[in-house]
């Protein structure tokens, strides 16, 4: 069953065409790969299916609804959560702080306290660090809060905006074995990635975008093993 259908979605800013009419779909309990040089468009996408931004033609379908430009927080209401790019931490706020305002539209307040001590199951760096403020800590300690704070929304459908940017690679593969934890869960995950190898590995199937546009799609391992895949993104 398809969660999350883009159908011919254009997005404008200005006079410039970001996003040229893309067709997109993610499964319930999938991990989808959109990948792409900078610039292709991604990001941009992520925003119009969150509702950040508002497309221009096309449609956002989210659980056989079409959500096109609705609201942000109605979208994190019906189980949409973003990891931006960037992180976006509250740089004043602790990190256990941080971490329950992910959780601002539940009411639950006992599985709140439980979701809570799961991400510090998760990320134990989180449970050490958490009476410290946000602005504090590394770019991976943020990125970890990052992902805590969207899970402590208790998404149906994750979708991460470059994981990886600008991290060790230590902590990237850290990173990266908590997202296969969280999608082996239950959680679907559309993720968006400039480490194209990386994000082939962890998910089913991917989508790759150049100047707008979606070039290719197929399964993440034939992807990996596509010639011209090889040539653009995996410096072969």
């Amino acid at each position: 069953m398809s969660l999350l259908e883009l159908k011919g979605l254009k997005i404008s800013y200005g006079g410039i065409n970001a996003v040229k009419g893309i067709d997109l779909n993610v499964s319930q309990g999938e991990m989808v790969a959109l990948i792409g040089a900078n610039g292709a468009g991604k990001t941009t996408t992520l925003k119009a299916i969150c509702g950040i931004l508002v497309p221009a033609a096309g449609k956002v379908v989210y659980r056989g609804d079409d959500v096109t430009g609705a609201p942000s927080y109605s979208l994190v209401e019906q189980g949409l959560a973003l990891v931006p790019e960037g992180r976006g931490v509250f740089g004043r706020l602790t990190v256990e702080e941080n971490l329950l305002m992910g959780a601002y539209t539940r009411n639950d307040g006992a599985a709140v306290k439980q979701d809570l001590a799961r991400i510090y199951e998760l990320f134990p760096r989180l449970r050490e660090r958490r009476r410290q403020t946000g602005g504090t800590l590394s770019g991976g300690e943020q990125q970890m809060l990052a992902i805590g704070r969207a899970l402590m929304s208790a998404p149906t459908l994750l979708l991460l905006d470059e994981p990886s940017m600008g991290l060790a690679p230590l902590m990237v593969q850290r990173i990266f074995d908590t997202i296969r934890k969280v999608a082996s869960e239950g959680v679907t995950v559309l993720l968006v990635e400039q480490n194209a190898k990386l994000a082939l590995e962890v998910s089913q199937r991917g989508y790759v975008m150049e100047s707008g546009l979606i070039t290719l799609t197929d399964t993440s391992a034939a992807l990996l093993r596509n010639p011209q895949v090889r040539q653009a993104y995996l410096g072969e």
